[in-house]
């Protein structure tokens, strides 16, 4: 399978000019490969090839005064932007017929100038290396120094430069890897996701939601007040531009950690997780939106399932309409539907009292066939009155 291994890079003021031409020579392929794509659709002629372009957008352009500038950048940059305008047609077009899973993609659109995320992309053709100093050696660039957190398990087969909203420079390594499975008893586990709880174990762990958003609101709030004061065009608008991406990836940086910690340790913990297959989209479409961001519950379902994979684990969605809050995990039987402040309710038909969230965790992993306990999901009431702990 494939791996992607992110790296963060600090290139130096002149490699920093070196990329910015790069990444315009790359837009600028990109966008002439889009305008010639729709320019023969208007007229009615079949969609150039992919020699043809490359021919005339990259070898016959660079000999013409407007796009001499082409030549000075790295033609596996050029060719690889063309190979992105091919790649998003064919994924507008499978999108169209239904071969394509996901969201519906729209026609590809022109990049801009001032779009907040730029990357290109090197290939092995690119004779792009790694010095024994540990820099990245890139063509027409220069060595970039690299903050390596850990180790390339193999040699990477291309590798993408990105330059964020924030103005962090990262390397994307693309690494072909074998599946490493780990092979012991370990238990299976339902998990029920949740806001004040992110994750809720069918063995009656709780792990609290760390609302990394709502922590950080107030600073997001004077950073955009900041930059609404400021001249558009300025550099002082640019500067508190700057201010502001930098704190929502330092928000997205924190979210991101923890579901990585948190899903390498249930996948290392257990042999088999069972999740529910939440209707994300509708729910951030509630009064609940922002908190349903902040939580990121798909990207660490994705997390987990990659996971699994890599280390021979089994990641089970269940349907989202499976009434996992309405039935009770002792006896089975379907109490209906209760509003979101009742977090402790009692079975009539067996008398037992339930926490919700643990009750759900057990129902889900029930549902998807793994053997659980229901330890944990029992509470006690504390008298007559029926209110329990």
């Amino acid at each position: 399978m494939r791996l992607r291994y992110n790296f963060r890079l600090y290139p130096t003021p002149g490699q920093q000019t070196a990329l910015a031409r790069a990444f315009g020579c790359a837009r600028v392929v990109f966008n002439d490969a889009i305008a010639a794509r729709r320019d023969a659709h208007a007229e009615g002629r079949p969609a150039p090839k992919a020699g043809e372009l490359s021919k005339r957008l990259i070898t016959d352009a660079k000999k013409t005064a407007e796009r001499s500038w082409l030549g000075e950048v790295s033609a596996v940059v050029l060719q690889q932007a063309l190979r992105d305008s091919e790649q998003a047609y064919r994924n507008f077009f499978g999108s169209l017929c239904g071969k394509r899973k996901g969201h519906r993609m729209g026609a590809p659109k022109f990049k801009a100038r001032r779009d907040r995320r730029q990357s290109i992309r090197f290939t092995i053709n690119a004779r792009w290396s790694i010095t024994s100093g540990g820099k990245l050696r890139l063509p027409k660039i220069g060595d970039v120094p690299v903050k390596w957190s850990r180790g390339l398990p193999s040699v990477p087969s291309s590798v993408t430069v990105i330059k964020d909203a924030a103005g962090r420079y990262f390397a994307s390594f693309v690494i072909d890897t074998d599946p490493d499975a780990i092979i012991d008893s370990a238990p299976e586990v339902g998990i029920d996701l949740g806001l004040k709880y992110f994750a809720v174990m069918s063995d009656g762990t709780k792990i609290t939601a760390p609302k990394f958003l709502r922590m950080a609101e107030k600073k997001l709030k004077r950073a955009q007040r900041a930059l609404s004061g400021k001249e558009k065009g300025s550099k002082n608008r640019e500067k508190a531009r700057l201010r502001l991406a930098r704190a929502h990836a330092r928000v997205a940086d924190a979210r991101r950690e923890f579901h990585h910690q948190l899903s390498t340790q249930l996948i290392r913990e257990n042999q088999a997780i069972a999740v529910e297959d939440l209707a994300v989209n509708g729910l951030a479409r509630t009064r609940l939106a922002k908190s349903v961001h902040d939580a990121g519950w798909s990207a660490f379902v994705a997390m987990l399932e990659y996971k699994a994979a890599l280390y021979g684990r089994k990641v089970i969605r269940i349907g989202r309409f499976e009434p996992t809050s309405q039935v009770c995990s002792n006896c089975g039987v379907k109490d209906g539907p209760k509003p979101l402040h009742v977090r402790v309710w009692q079975c009539q038909p067996c008398g037992v009292w339930l926490d919700r969230d643990i009750n759900a965790a057990v129902n889900v992993a029930k549902a998807a066939g793994l053997a659980v306990t229901a330890c944990g999901v029992h509470v006690r009431p504390t008298g007559e009155g029926g209110r329990a702990r």
